[in-house]
């Protein structure tokens, strides 16, 4: 038996088929379905960052202010 070897015609890396044989519609659905999923990210941590920040001041515990004043001066 005499092997032969592939010649360029015949062979192809999977790459190479994978790119071929790719779907273009599909291919930009997904790459919109991943920009409005980025977006909505960003859109969150934004709505979060701005979100304003209440603090109880009225049962926050610390030193009486004369002791604060006596301690200035």
């Amino acid at each position: 038996m005499n092997p032969t070897t592939p010649t360029n015609n015949e062979f192809e890396s999977t790459y190479a088929l994978l790119v071929r044989s790719e779907e273009k519609s599909r291919s930009l659905l997904e790459t919109l379905v991943y920009t409005l999923l980025i977006l909505s990210a960003v859109f969150s941590i934004w709505q979060f960052a701005n979100q304003p920040v209440v603090l109880p001041t009225d049962k926050v515990v610390g030193a009486p202010s004369e002791a604060i004043a006596a301690h200035r001066g």
